[in-house]
């Protein structure tokens, strides 16, 4: 099934302010519109540096731009399509702060 991603605007924006990660977003959005899944392990099939988070959370970080900077999705498996939810973007040193408040299992600041 194909993605639908939601709220690539919030990438768009990010990219804005983070010129640098421009390129590795591109990238990153280009694997994704071919992208072809049916099952979350699908996905670490596509992305194979990327991460299933547990707590029954339905997340996935990706590692993007040599780990430069992580992107947390939560996704869903529909009837036709699979929706994907931007729900925050940052660095990997943010994204490590994030791990160690234990909020990456529920930020949603997109």
């Amino acid at each position: 099934m194909k993605v639908h991603l939601i709220k690539k605007q919030s990438i768009e924006d990010y990219v804005k302010k983070n010129a640098r990660s421009k390129t590795s977003f591109e990238i990153w959005l280009a694997i994704l519109k071919r992208a072809d899944w049916n099952e979350p392990a699908n996905i670490i099939t596509t992305f194979n540096t990327a991460d299933l988070l547990g707590n029954g959370s339905d997340r996935v970080v990706f590692n993007i731009g040599g780990n430069n900077y992580r992107l947390i999705c939560k996704y869903f498996f529909g009837d036709v399509k699979i929706h994907l939810f931007v729900k925050w973007i940052g660095t990997h040193a943010e994204y490590t702060k994030l791990c160690n408040s234990g909020k990456q299992y529920e930020i949603s600041n997109f």
